[in-house]
């Protein structure tokens, strides 16, 4: 059951940003000079920005930890959707990965 809910849940965590993304896309075209002065425009924006990195790092760390704790394979997934979506998709999509390994080790 909670498995199946990470998997919702990193299914929820792609498309809602990426929704975000596509409607910049769409008005500015790829633009990285405006995606970059838009994301730190401001300092409520820097603000979620810096947070947000800062907690991606986190989750390197403890995602790589766990994964060597219990031998876990596979865990490279929710690190390219840590970098192609966001942490949005990478955390619920490594706790579905990890699940199964948990319930292995009770």
């Amino acid at each position: 059951m909670r498995r199946t809910i990470y998997l919702i849940l990193a299914v929820i965590g792609f498309i809602v940003p990426y929704y975000f993304f596509i409607s910049f896309l769409v008005t500015n075209g790829l633009s990285i000079q405006l995606f970059f002065k838009q994301l730190f425009g401001t300092p409520v924006s820097t603000f979620f920005a810096a947070d947000l990195l800062l907690a991606s790092v986190v989750f390197m760390m403890y995602s790589g930890r766990e994964a060597s704790r219990y031998s876990m394979k596979h865990t490279w997934i929710s690190t390219v959707a840590l970098f192609t979506v966001g942490l949005s998709c990478a955390l619920p999509l490594f706790l579905y990965l990890r699940e199964p390994y948990l319930n292995a080790h009770r």
